[in-house]
């Protein structure tokens, strides 16, 4: 099964994919503290093969994911990554991806649109509700939103 969301932003590519993806296991605790309490790159320089580690707030449905970096493509803004560890992997899932670009507007003050596209197949006899995505989606909104937020209110972060 898969799914795609879109979030638009009056940020440039290159900031946001930076900030909101490549960066976000340092940003996002500062900017999003309600969701994530901590996260830390486990293995690897941050390029392909690299691991990182985001910790939840109890608030949310599970504690930690393991994120492992597939692809990345520094030219194109473009990243996919699986999850290693974690999350709803092995309880409803059993292997989830997911591909992010960070496509520019064109605008003339800069802008992007950040293209998700995840896929994820389920465990036999497991049923994943639209709950479930809505969720991811609102997730993943939130935490664009919180760099977009950080990088307006930060004009020279991330350039």
């Amino acid at each position: 099964m898969s799914w795609s969301h879109e979030i638009e932003s009056p940020v440039a590519a290159s900031r946001l994919f930076k900030a909101g993806y490549l960066d976000w296991h340092n940003l996002g605790p500062k900017v999003l503290p309600e969701i994530l309490v901590s996260a830390a790159l486990l293995s690897g320089d941050g390029g392909v093969g690299s691991i990182r580690q985001l910790n939840f707030a109890p608030a949310n449905p599970y504690v930690y994911v393991k994120e492992k970096l597939d692809f990345l493509d520094h030219e194109k803004y473009e990243a996919t990554q699986s999850l290693a560890e974690g999350g709803y992997l092995g309880k409803k899932l059993e292997a989830v991806s997911i591909n992010f670009k960070f496509q520019p507007t064109g605008a003339a003050d800069g802008g992007c649109v950040v293209r998700i596209v995840a896929t994820a197949k389920v465990l036999p006899g497991v049923e994943v509700g639209e709950e479930t995505f809505v969720k991811a989606r609102a997730g993943l909104t939130a935490r664009f939103k919180a760099a977009e937020t950080y990088l307006l209110a930060n004009p020279t972060a991330y350039v």
